[in-house]
């Protein structure tokens, strides 16, 4: 997981094959690292007699057995997966990603336990930050956006595996064509429409739209399909063909409801089979066959299947093709249609206007994967999809580009996991099932997950917002072919350092290594900087002492956004800020949150900090949760303590204690604001 590597990705060879502008086959993909960031465990342990199912033989010893959360661009994700021995692991994806519907959801958010507190809008998604809640696309951007993403789950389902991409009607009819270039035409299996919402009466000028589609391709001849798993409640329409009831003293009547628990009703299907066998084209009881259909049995076998009670003739004297006995109390239900109708509504919300039902996604895990199967989606969003293999004893990777996503994820999961640890404390020697919303479940395939990033995306996203802003700021060309230098001023060539660092030597040795590369560059070198250290203004100071005179070339300028003369000012970031008591108390550590502030809420509410303290006196209004880490190692966050209120307008608690490590140890208290800023508090103990 730690070395940048290129993976070969087979091409899509399946007709018809979709044109657009810009095509690209994805032949190779690069795989990036991925930094673990937190461990979230259930807080109580299984008994030694409830064993996790099998199925971690196969799973990469680079990660623990449990589910993968990951935050990150899903085409770097996918990539990383196929790298680290996932190709071929996944039984079951499912995705839901951007329809390019022209729609642009932001995620809103309230404070806690204010009445009436006014809604903030989510975080701000910038630049090439595709995230679950904002359809807005260029088309052919979009087609070539969804082609390389399909192409990697590909590699990634195992042969026996599902793929379901759900969709709506804006672009449903070029995505069936891209799956069928990708996966083959052959392996669609069908075409689901799912009723989304009731009928409504805003539909004045065309019919209304109520539903979605999703197609489900398999990968190979053999997949997973527990029909038995997902059948439906008989319709009235169905019901009233069992016509017949077979009394308790053998006799046979018409069905009524005065007749129920008193004899076994049941109806009459065909009992022809397809064929040409002449021998089984017979007449029986002055009947016979259709055209190219033949009896099940001979004379004699047709006659002893009549005396044995598995045919009925509601005339002795005459045949009939419809006689086949098939009772009610055989039949699992009705075998699941293309049309669903059934299984939830999308009621949308301020927090995640496009969240699908619970229902929805049950029926998919439940019906294309079996328990320890790996279950994969790589647009996650609320996290349903991950949820819902959790509850149903599945593995489960899900990936999302959008931090607060990935958080609410993580939060709902942790609620899901220690449940389930809970039931099974209670659970006696035999394992039966868990309850899950009123419906048997398997054992959790694992009680634990992880948090990873990929590429260090929180840091990417930042180098490519100081570059924006900065050129817009300072007036720099920016540069699109240079693979150095970000833009122009003037005729001076401009390097932007990330805004998580200063400026520093190992920067300035990287330019001098560049330049010795290109030796006909002469111009004069621009970093754009948020701090500079001592030793980078030595360096500097040092390398234009060197180059004096009209005609040096070379010569390095800082501009530096907070003090410079001309372009100061330029960013003044104020992060959250809290203030906390951690200490030991014999074997416990106590923690106590005494005040938070976020700069940003404020500004988002548009409202002075006096003010703010006056009207919203309690502090813990803007916090979502706190997590702790008794044993912090500076790399990855064990979340031993989670505080998440249930309820919107609950608050967290603000004081914990908790059992202390043996020896010095890092406290780590991580608070997250309701725009999802995270303030990290270390204390050694």
């Amino acid at each position: 997981m730690s070395e940048k590597k290129e993976i070969k990705i087979g091409a899509a060879k399946g007709r018809p094959m979709l044109s657009w502008v810009g095509k690209r086959p994805l032949r190779s993909v690069t795989a990036f690292p991925a930094q673990h960031v937190e461990t979230f465990a259930a807080e109580e342990k299984k008994p030694e007699d409830a064993k996790t199912p099998e199925g971690w033989k196969d799973w990469p010893t680079d990660y623990p057995h449990g589910g993968l959360l990951f935050h990150g661009d899903n085409k770097e994700v996918l990539g990383h997966l196929l790298a680290n021995g996932f190709r071929g692991m996944v039984k079951l994806i499912y995705i839901d990603p951007p329809f390019d519907s022209g729609a642009d959801y932001v995620r809103k958010v309230q404070l806690r336990g204010v009445e009436g507190s006014k809604t903030i809008d989510g975080e701000s998604y910038v630049l090439g930050e595709q995230i679950q809640y904002s359809d807005i696309w260029a088309n052919d951007n979009y087609l070539q956006f969804m082609y390389e993403r399909l192409i990697l789950l590909k590699e990634l389902l195992h042969k026996d595996g599902s793929i379901l991409l759900h969709c709506d009607w804006h672009r449903s009819h070029v995505l069936r064509c891209m799956l069928d270039e990708v996966f083959g035409a052959e392996n669609l299996q069908n075409e689901i429409i799912w009723q989304r919402t009731d009928p409504h009466n805003d539909a004045k000028s065309k019919l209304g739209w109520v539903h979605d589609v999703i197609m489900w391709y398999r990968k190979g001849e053999n997949f997973t399909y527990n029909w038995e798993e997902v059948v439906e409640p008989l319709s009235p329409a169905a019901l009233k063909e069992y016509s017949l009831i077979k009394l308790i003293n053998g006799s046979i009547q018409s069905y009524s409801k005065e007749l129920d628990g008193k004899g076994r009703r049941f109806k009459l299907d065909d009992c022809t089979w397809k064929g040409n066998d002449p021998s089984r084209r017979f007449e029986w009881r002055g009947a016979k066959p259709s055209n190219k259909r033949v009896w099940p049995y001979d004379l004699e076998g047709m006659e002893r299947a009549l005396i044995n009670g598995d045919f009925y003739l509601r005339d002795q004297n005459q045949g009939a093709a419809r006689c086949r006995v098939s009772f009610l109390d055989e039949r699992e239900g009705q075998v699941l249609q293309t049309i669903w109708t059934e299984c939830g509504r999308m009621k949308g919300g301020s927090d995640y206007p496009t969240q699908k039902p619970w229902a929805l996604l049950a029926r998919i895990v439940q019906a294309f994967s079996n328990p320890s199967d790996l279950v994969l989606d790589c647009f996650t969003g609320s996290g349903t999809t991950v949820a819902v293999a959790q509850k149903l004893g599945r593995r489960w990777i899900g990936c999302d580009i959008n931090k607060g996503a990935t958080q609410a994820t993580a939060k709902r999961l942790k609620k899901i996991v220690d449940e389930q640890a809970v039931a099974l404390q209670k659970l006696p020697m035999r394992l039966p099932g868990i309850e899950c919303d009123g419906d048997a479940s398997p054992l959790p395939a694992q009680l634990s997950f992880g948090v990873w990033r990929v590429n260090d995306y929180d840091l990417n996203i930042q180098r490519n917002e100081a570059i924006k802003l900065a050129c817009e700021h300072v007036g720099v060309e920016r540069l699109a072919s240079d693979s150095f230098f970000d833009g122009k001023l003037g005729k001076k060539l401009v390097k932007i350092v990330p805004f998580e660092h200063p400026l520093s030597p190992l920067d300035l040795e990287e330019l001098k290594r560049e330049l010795e590369a290109r030796p006909e560059l002469e111009n004069t070198i621009v970093f754009v900087c948020l701090g500079i250290e001592l030793a980078a203004r030595t360096w500097v100071d040092d390398w234009n002492r060197m180059r004096k005179g009209k005609e040096t070339v070379n010569k390095i300028e800082v501009i530096e956004l907070r003090t410079d003369a001309k372009y100061g000012n330029f960013i003044k970031h104020e992060p959250a800020t809290a203030k906390v008591a951690i200490t030991r108390i014999g074997d416990k550590i106590a923690v106590k949150i005494e005040d938070f502030i976020s700069p940003t809420i404020l500004k988002r509410l548009d409202i002075a900090l006096p003010l703010f303290k006056a009207k919203i006196t309690d502090w813990r209004s803007q916090v979502d949760c706190i997590m702790i880490d008794t044993a912090y190692d500076g790399a990855v966050f064990n979340v031993v303590l989670s505080d998440v209120p249930e309820k919107k307008n609950d608050l967290i608690e603000g004081a914990y204690t908790l059992p202390a490590p043996t020896g010095m140890t890092t406290v780590a208290v991580k608070i997250i604001d309701m725009l999802g800023e995270e303030v990290l508090v270390l204390k050694k103990v």
